[in-house]
Order: structure tokens, then C-alpha cells, then sequence
């Protein structure tokens, strides 16, 4: 019997435009604002990647907090999308507020007002608006192949609205003066733009109504539960799912990998002597990435599940990464390029399947404990992006100023361009060697085979 079809090919490009109101936020951040904070405002790397590490500190409790707060929403909007729809106009105002910190006040209170501004973002807007966003791939449709092909469309918005924004920004500050008037005018552009998508995204799709999301998939042990349960009891069941914690690791690692590359910026100036070459490299990341996503829902049909498709993905992926390092020592900037696309084609399928693998993740908690925790369980995706690139810059922000980077000048000491190579070359690999050992032991969907096969027996 054919699964059932929710939605139409607008509806899932409509929901997919999303992701451009996400990355406008964190593509701006993750590339150019430790850049803008050095170069621009004049502060100590070192002191902003502390800052940010700190902000951290209240990111865990908000991500577990709006899931919760999500999976209890009831209204004519559904669930998620009042929390998408309304948190991004907090999101647009934090992100031009972290490109106009003051220049007449003093140093204390431009770290001060950087970290307010940054947090409020992260810790607050961000997390409702991405946690809502993803979460309604699991509440718009029940058809798995469906998930997945929103994940493909969602980040194919996403790796391409992150690529035109770290080919041109380089250029449209340079256009607008320079200097951080210039910043703050493309601040504001980008956060327009954000709002617009998002908005759009927001009233192209429609949730289904939860009888109709739990139809069919309660069992006799958990039929007639009442679907209650506190925060405390949320988090029982988030932690009590092996599967959610290593797709959060995952995650979490793979925003990392992506912080560090974006801080590429320093690697093009410095050692390659051309910044513009950060678009480039772009290029060699996204569009490989798009046209893997194209074709990952074929894929996942063609392999039968997700399992191997990414572990193999990554494979490729890690050893593209390792062809990087090499052709980085060589100086051969074609190569590098050659080796980053290779890499990339090979981390498409996760992205693309990412959301439905998480949908999967919330099912084997309900098959298990017959509690539906989907707002919840997608706090992975906004965790993961929040802690995972927070993470990442903090760490360049501390190694830059442990190397002896100094703001703004035209040559850096010698143990800064090795500490470069280090960022931009070493740890990118890295990652992804340690998400690939995370994937061979991610296969959530035989696990609900079996526990459907168990149920089955049961009854």
C-alpha cells in the first residue's frame, strides 16, 4: 500500500524557504562577526570567544525549555509556527543590535552590550524561531519520504543563502564605505530579508491536527495516555533516548566543523593573501552540497533507509577533508578546492535527511514510552547550531589570541599562520572523523523496526 502524501511541491519549497531566514542570522555571524568585533570595533579576540563560550552557559536550559514549551502550544496556528512566526522579529533585532555596538562608550560596555545582544539571540529568539522550524517537518506530514524531502529543499535554501552571504558581504561592506557604518547597513539588509522568508515560510504550510498526527500509531500499551508530562520529565525522556543524544552530538560537531570553516576569513587574508577567496571556497562547499541534496530522498528510497547512506557519506566526506589538509601544506589552491567539493558531496545526505532522521528519533520515544515529545526532541537542531557555532568561533576566538593575532594588521606573526593552518585544515577533519564513528552506531530505524515487530507480537 503507497504511503500517504500530505503536501504539495509549494508547500515544501515554501516551508524550505525557512532556512534563508535562519542562515541571513547565523551565516552573518559564524563567518564575519569575530572579524567585525577584531578588526572593526577593535576587541580582544580571546575576550570574545570567552564571551560567547559564557553565553553558552544558557543555551542547554532554553533549547529543552521552548521544545517543551512547544510540544504544550495549542493554537488555531498549530503548535510550532506561532513560535517561528514570532520569534524571528526578536531574532532580526539582536542581529543588527550585535553590528551597532556604540564606538563612544567605553570597552567594558561594548564587551557588555555584545553579550546581551548576543545572548538575547541565542539563548532566546533564535531558539524558539529554528526549534519551532524544524520541528514542523515531524507535524506537517506523517510521510517519512516527504521528511526527507523537505530536510533536501530546507537546506538546499539554507547552504545557498550561507554561500551568497560569504560571497558578497566581503564586497557589500567594502561598497558601503567600510567601517562599521558599513556593517551595521548590512546588518540591517540581511535581517529585512530574514523576516521576509521567514514569514513566507511560516504560511506556506499547515499542521495537522494531533488526532490526526497520532492516528494510527498508538499501541494497546499506551492507548488513551494522556499526553502530560513536565519539563523535568521531557528532559527524562530526551536523555533516555541513546539515539537523540547521538544525533545531538552530531549535530553539535558538525556546527563546529562549520565554525571553523567560516573562519576561513583569516586563512584567505593571511596565509592565502586574498579574502575574497572566502567565497570561492564557498562555492566549492555549497554547490556540491545542493546537488547532493537532490538527490538524497532518492537515495534514502533506493538504499531503504538512511543508515548507510550517511555513514558512507561521511566516509567520503572525512577522507575529502584529509585531501584538504594535504593540498594545504602543497599550497595547490585548485586542489584544496578540488578536495573540499569531494567532501562536501559527501556530508549531503545527513543535512538532507537530518530532520527526518530526528522524526524517527521522537517515534522510537513514542514507540517506547508512548509520550510524543517533537518540539522537544528537535531542540537538537537549534542546540546543535547555537552550541556547535558558538562553540566553534569561541575556540578560533581563543586560538587566534593565543597565537599572537594582532587586529587588524596587514602581516601576522608566524605562530598565528601556523595556528591557522591548525584551524582551518586540522580540526575541520577531525570533526568529521568523529562524526563518521558516531554514524556507525546510528540506526535509529531498525531500531523502531524492531520495537514495532515486538509490539506486533504482543498484541
Amino acid at each position: 500500500m503507497e504511503e500517504r502524501t500530505y503536501l504539495k511541491w509549494y508547500n515544501k519549497v515554501g516551508y524550505g524557504s525557512g532556512d534563508i531566514a535562519g542562515n541571513v542570522v547565523y551565516a552573518l555571524l559564524s563567518a564575519f562577526v569575530m572579524i567585525f568585533l577584531t578588526d572593526t570595533v577593535g576587541l580582544n579576540a580571546g575576550i570574545v570567544g570567552t564571551l560567547i563560550a559564557a553565553s553558552k552557559l544558557f543555551d542547554g536550559v532554553s533549547d529543552i525549555f521552548f521544545g517543551a514549551m512547544i510540544d504544550k502550544t495549542r493554537s488555531k496556528m498549530g503548535k510550532a509556527r506561532p513560535w517561528m512566526f514570532y520569534g524571528y522579529f526578536g531574532c532580526a533585532l539582536c542581529l543588527v543590535a550585535i553590528f551597532v555596538i556604540p564606538a563612544g562608550i567605553s570597552e567594558f560596555a561594548q564587551y557588555a552590550w555584545f553579550f546581551i545582544a548576543y545572548t538575547l539571540l541565542n539563548a532566546g529568539f533564535y531558539t524558539a524561531n529554528n526549534i519551532a522550524y524544524s520541528a514542523l517537518t515531524a507535524l506537517v506530514t506523517k510521510n517519512n519520504h516527504e521528511r526527507v524531502q523537505m530536510g533536501s529543499i530546507r537546506f538546499m535554501f539554507a547552504f545557498g543563502t550561507s554561500m551568497l552571504i560569504q560571497t558578497i558581504t566581503v564586497g557589500c561592506v567594502a561598497y558601503f564605505g567600510g567601517g562599521a557604518k558599513a556593517w551595521r547597513t548590512v546588518a540591517i539588509i540581511y535581517a529585512i530579508a530574514g523576516v521576509i522568508s521567514n514569514t513566507l515560510s511560516v504560511w506556506s504550510v499547515k499542521e495537522l491536527p494531533p488526532e490526526e498526527l497520532a492516528e494510527g500509531e498508538e499501541s494497546q500499551e499506551h492507548k488513551g495516555q494522556k499526553e502530560t508530562y513536565r519539563l523535568t520529565e521531557a528532559f527524562g525522556l530526551l536523555i533516555r533516548n541513546k539515539y537523540y543524544l547521538m544525533i545531538c552530538a552530531s549535530y553539535i560537531l558538525m556546527q563546529i566543523y562549520s565554525a571553523t570553516l567560516n573562519m576561513g576569513i583569516y586563512f584567505m587574508t593571511y596565509v592565502l593573501k586574498n579574502a575574497n577567496l572566502l567565497g570561492v571556497f564557498s562555492w566549492a562547499i555549497n554547490i556540491p552540497m545542493i546537488i547532493g541534496l537532490l538527490f538524497t530522498p532518492t537515495l534514502v528510497l533506493k538504499w531503504k533507509g538512511m543508515y548507510r547512506l550517511n555513514l558512507y557519506g561521511y566516509t567520503l566526506g572525512t577522507i575529502g577533508r584529509l585531501g584538504v589538509v594535504a593540498a594545504g601544506y602543497m599550497g595547490s589552491v585548485p586542489l584544496m578546492l578540488l578536495c573540499t567539493a569531494v567532501a562536501a558531496m559527501g556530508m549531503s545526505p545527513l543535512q538532507g535527511d537530518m530532520n527526518a532522521l530526528i522524526a524517527t528519533c521522537s517515534e522510537y520515544t513514542y514507540l517506547k514510552t508512548g509520550k510524543r515529545v517533537d518540539g522537544t526532541m528537535y531542540s537538537c537542531t537549534s542546540l546543535g547550531t547555537k552550541l556547535g557555532g558558538g562553540i566553534g568561533t569561541a575556540i578560533a576566538g581563543w586560538l587566534l589570541a593565543y597565537s599572537g593575532y594582532v587586529g587588524g594588521a596587514p602581516e601576522q606573526p608566524a605562530s598565528c599562520i601556523n595556528m591557522l593552518y591548525v584551524m582551518y585544515l586540522w580540526l575541520p577533519m577531525i570533526f568529521n572523523l568523529l562524526i563518521t564513528l558516531i554514524l556507525t552506531r546510528l540506526n535509529v530505524e531498525k531500531a523502531n523496526e524492531e520495537l514495532r515487530i515486538k509490539a506486533g507480537a504482543a498484541s
